[in-house]
């Protein structure tokens, strides 16, 4: 349903130009959910921007495509992007209470694509906003369709959320972390929720995250992000069970397990992430590395697969390490 290959987006600010996505590259089928996953500043709410066309004024896509159902969208006008956003592509962001109008009723805001992309009359597109609130759970939808934002809880405006990217039937969603915000009783709702929803109507799903637990739980294939660059991607079995490149190692071993001992102390990732202004050359990663060698320091690696994981689908990682059949490669 989408191929992004080669995706390059480019900001400009006062200290010159930077490159939060550089050569960006991963497929989602329909019915399938795809995990973008990584630190805060490794690309992936901008690659989903860069999707969908909603990049700030500053920035822009100079190479790459985004092939979506056979139509490249980095290259549609915005007329044309309008047509397709919020109907064929819906988008979840992060923050609700950012997202919805607070001086627009849930109604009005649910109404306003059903009334665009589906040609329904005033009415029906009320009627159909209640069925959509009531099929995301929340009680007594008919009153609150009247309600403006501020009066619901993050859970609920969450749930709107859901229901308004659900609203024209979209074939893809974009969800960036859309728990962050929630907390842990309230999470598990939407993800249920979200799981329930996508097994229903057979759409795909690009979720976007920072924590592996929800991983866990929502994804069918895993592409890891680090400073711009996709560095490991397989199928969510693979990850958990036989994950290649260093980082995604640390990413795993830096959470709690249900079988730590108490008192044992998680393992941390040195450093932190690189300035976009100022990238190591070589592997990005390198400086963080316990494994970094000569190589890594002058020569950027490419992401190359490595075969079939434990689960369908293919195994491809960015790093020297490993040799293109996945055998480490000696030091």
């Amino acid at each position: 349903m989408l191929r992004v290959d080669g995706l390059r987006t480019e900001f400009t600010t006062d200290q010159g130009p930077v490159t939060p996505v550089d050569g960006v590259g991963f497929t989602v089928a329909a019915g399938e959910t795809l995990c973008l996953v990584g630190e805060s500043g490794s690309g992936k709410s901008v690659s989903a921007l860069s999707i969908m066309g909603l990049l700030a004024g500053n920035g822009r896509v100079t190479e790459g495509s985004v092939m979506f159902e056979g139509q490249d969208l980095a290259g549609l006008p915005e007329p044309e992007l309008r047509r397709i956003r919020g109907h064929a592509i819906a988008m979840i962001f992060q923050e609700p209470m950012t997202s919805l109008n607070p001086v627009l009723t849930i109604g009005d805001q649910l109404a306003e694509t059903m009334i665009l992309h589906l040609g329904l009359t005033k009415a029906e597109a009320r009627q159909r906003a209640i069925e959509l609130l009531e099929k995301v759970g929340i009680p007594r939808a008919g009153a609150v369709v009247d309600d403006h934002p501020h009066r619901l809880s993050g859970g609920m405006r969450q749930r709107v959320m859901i229901a308004m990217a659900l609203s024209c039937r979209p074939k893809l969603i974009i969800a960036d972390e859309p728990t962050t915000a929630l907390d842990v009783t309230i999470q598990a709702q939407i993800l249920r929720l979200m799981r329930e929803l996508s097994a229903e109507t057979g759409t795909a799903t690009i979720f976007i995250t920072h924590d592996l637990g929800v991983v866990a739980e929502m994804a069918d294939r895993v592409a890891v992000m680090y400073a711009g660059q996709v560095v490991e991607e397989t199928d969510v079995y693979t990850l958990f069970d036989q994950p290649k490149h260093p980082y995604t190692v640390a990413l795993l071993k830096s959470i709690p397990h249900i079988t730590t001992p108490a008192g044992d102390r998680l393992t941390p990732i040195s450093g932190s992430v690189p300035s976009l202004l100022h990238l190591p050359t070589g592997c990005r990663f390198r400086e963080r590395c316990p494994h970094a060698m000569d190589r890594c320091a002058t020569e950027l690696p490419e992401l190359r697969p490595l075969g079939g994981g434990v689960g369908e689908g293919e195994h491809s990682v960015r790093c020297w390490l490993y040799d293109e059949t996945g055998t480490a490669v000696p030091a």
